[in-house]
């Protein structure tokens, strides 16, 4: 099981043994503790829960808080399934660190994309616009016609301005640069979603 959450840390670059560069993305991940044990019988599906992260008892509802077991006041929880009948290797109260990990390895890695706001199709959705000539005047981002026929109501799924940004954005075949165990720090090749300081999943692919 290779699994680990950790916090984005900033973009970098680091160099190999040839001497080429290679952009890297700073992740300060774990350690983590395993919060709770699921099972088939019990549960209705198999996986191991984790905690990472502190946060203040006062923030944390008395539920949770009985629910860690005094193992810590972690600030976020996050589940690992288990596929098909696979056995879990961890018991409640262990820690999961980069150890985890080998340069090499290839990861997926997800995460809320940074939140844009209140955006345009143009931006949102790569719409060319309107013509700059031949007396438009206002028209050079607006969406156009979003076609009728439908007793005037709007398609469903239909591309228009909106909320843009905050999506959970999973990245796939990112390697593993580098590993520094002793600040626990993962560097993955590439660009990882989210501004400095999201919540990051990082798994095996």
């Amino acid at each position: 099981m290779k699994f680990i959450l950790g916090k984005k840390q900033n973009m970098s670059q680091i160099f190999d043994n040839d001497g080429r560069v290679i952009p890297v993305t700073v992740i300060s991940a774990g350690p983590i503790v395993v919060t709770q044990v699921k099972n088939e019988e019990k549960d209705g599906y198999g996986a191991v829960q984790f905690g990472f992260g502190q946060k203040k008892p006062k923030n944390i509802a008395k539920p949770q808080l009985g629910h860690f077991k005094n193992l810590g006041n972690f600030g976020f929880v996050r589940e690992y399934r288990l596929a098909g009948k696979e056995e879990p290797k961890l018991a409640v109260g262990e820690k999961v660190d980069v150890s985890a990990f080998s340069v090499g390895d290839r990861v997926s890695v997800a995460a809320l994309s940074k939140g844009k706001g209140f955006q345009g199709v143009v931006k949102r959705h790569g719409f060319h616009g309107g013509p700059r000539t031949h007396g438009q005047k206002h028209s050079e981002r607006e969406p156009g016609s979003i076609g009728g026929g439908l007793r005037s109501r709007v398609p469903k799924g239909m591309r228009m301005a909106g909320r843009m940004g905050g999506d959970r954005i999973t990245v796939k075949n990112l390697e593993v640069a580098a590993i520094d165990q002793e600040n626990n720090l993962l560097m993955i090749t590439g660009a990882v979603p989210g501004r400095r300081g999201t919540l990051v999943e990082v798994r095996a692919s």
